[in-house]
């Protein structure tokens, strides 16, 4: 592996060895055609490192190994509890390794470190020591119809499953996939973002580490259209988890339907969080921030649209500006007073700073923020202050867009049917928010939204415990949870014939 790691030092201080190549059947490769991404420092615009870009004839031997994984008597018969002992040992792996994982994700993304020790990493054990419960506790049903016949079904795997990994969360949504697909017993190639490809390369030793059997899990990074492309066709993946935008899964969806995959897909959001005139104001304008502005506004179920009674906004508007002012603290994500990192790429970097002209050009008030942040470090870094617009309507392409960023518009509403309305305004509904003191009014809104997700009197409070999914353009399926574990396996029904005789 001597050409396909290097040694490195992390802003922090750690010096560890990072892989840059392919992992495929336990082994680390060489891309076929030598091809690089080049991870960027956010931070400061430095590169960090290259690694090897998958090409379609990779994608092919990873699929491979994966299948022959699959075939294999050495997983395909492990014992269940013993399958679950692996991850589980995998869990705590992870968990040994966290501050290591941490410092090249907080590198490598830009989110703050000791959000991706303290929850990030927090939540990639948790789940995969979840699933690693459920791999003894997946099985089928004895089904009564008549003395004259014994009808039972059995759980079994889908087979290879492709699942392809967004930047904002590199390790948690690969835990996301990863747990569910192991417990089924289904083997993995994972395709990292290449834009965040590090830390879950060094996640890959682990692996091995663990004792998985060689093919049974293999990460590759490499180019959306060019490897991502190539698993989403592949004839021999037979299913296909994708995290993204939603353009990006309409086109894995045309790919994947040549060969009919199945397919999970979570995309994206333009989530409304409704605050009522009777809410505990303090905690909205809290969860309101937490909402929107963690992880620099890249959360998919992002509350990015605050819909406010009219009788309550201008109190809410003015306390939610000096919440931002006083907690969105820029600066150095490797700094334990830092809220806020740099978006991840200049790409997205670009994207807040043109909806911030949108806004204004459509005639929204810019109430806080708008503009790019240079005072960290030497002036440079992808960083954007946090950004409030008022007075915006339906119609404004702030107001209907996800924008991906520390960006919130914040509207007012009449009653409660204008706020449903506003709310269901969308072409997504992945999340959602309600606050009020009236439990009856937030249970009738919460059924009347939209949305995949509701959470009443909080906000972005997932658990991996409670299944996590969309509707609309938000995506099809569900992970995490129990409801997770329908992703990832077949029901396939046995009838036997006990006494029909021709």
């Amino acid at each position: 592996m001597s050409n396909l790691s290097i040694a490195l030092t992390a802003p922090n201080g750690r010096k560890y060895e990072q892989p840059t190549g392919l992992f495929i059947n336990n082994e680390w490769h060489a891309g076929s055609k030598n091809n690089k991404i080049t991870s960027i420092n956010p931070s400061d615009e430095s590169e960090i490192v290259s690694v090897h870009a998958a090409e379609p004839e990779d994608v092919d031997k990873a699929v491979a190994a994966a299948r022959a994984a699959f075939r294999n008597p050495e997983w395909r018969d492990m014992a269940s509890s013993d399958r679950g002992e692996l991850m589980y040992k995998l869990g705590q792996l992870v968990e040994a390794n966290k501050e290591l994982l941490a410092t090249v994700e907080t590198w490598d993304n830009g989110k703050p470190y000791q959000v991706a020790l303290n929850e990030d990493l927090a939540e990639v054990a948790g789940c995969i020591k979840y699933y690693a419960g459920y791999a003894d506790k997946i099985h089928g049903q004895v089904i009564d119809t008549t003395p004259a016949k014994l009808a039972y079904t059995i759980r079994e795997p889908v087979g290879v499953c492709g699942q392809i990994i967004p930047w904002n969360y590199p390790l948690a949504m690969a835990a996301w996939k990863l747990g569910p697909a192991l417990a089924c017993g289904n083997t993995v190639v994972i395709k990292a973002a290449e834009q965040t490809p590090l830390s879950i390369l060094v996640f890959a030793n682990l692996i091995k580490e663990a004792g998985f059997p060689p093919g049974v899990v293999n990460i590759i990074n490499g180019y959306g259209r060019i490897a991502g492309a190539a698993m989403a066709q592949h004839p021999d993946i037979d299913k296909v988890a994708f995290t993204g935008s939603t353009v990006t899964g309409k086109e894995i969806m045309k790919m994947a339907s040549a060969t009919m995959k199945n397919i999970t897909l979570e995309t994206g959001g333009k989530s409304p969080l409704i605050v009522f005139n009777d809410a505990d104001m303090e905690q909205a304008v809290r969860w309101s921030h937490v909402g929107i502005m963690s992880n620099m506004g890249q959360i998919c179920t992002a509350t990015s649209r605050i819909l406010v009674q009219e009788s309550v906004y201008d109190t809410f508007v003015t306390a939610f500006k000096k919440q931002v002012e006083t907690v969105s603290q820029i600066g150095d994500p490797f700094s334990d007073s830092t809220f806020q990192g740099p978006q991840v790429t200049k790409a997205q970097y670009d994207r807040v700073l043109s909806y911030i002209e949108a806004g204004k050009a459509d005639g929204a008030t810019l109430a806080l923020g708008g503009e790019a942040y240079k005072n960290v470090g030497n002036g440079k870094g992808f960083f954007v202050t946090p950004t409030v617009f008022t007075h915006v309507k339906p119609h404004m392409r702030v107001f209907r867009e996800e924008v991906f960023g520390p960006f919130v518009v914040i509207v007012s509403f009449t009653d409660e049917a204008d706020a449903l309305a506003k709310a269901n305004d969308t072409t997504y509904g992945l999340g959602s928010a309600i606050f009020t003191r009236d439990i009856v009014r937030a249970h009738r809104v919460a059924r009347k939204i939209e949305a995949g997700m509701v959470w009443i009197n909080s906000s972005q409070d997932s658990d991996f415990r409670i299944p996590f999914g969309g509707v609309k353009q938000s995506g099809i399926g569900r992970e995490l949870g129990e409801e997770g574990l329908k992703a990832y396996s077949n029901v396939k029904a046995v009838h036997v014939n006990l006494g029909t005789w021709l």
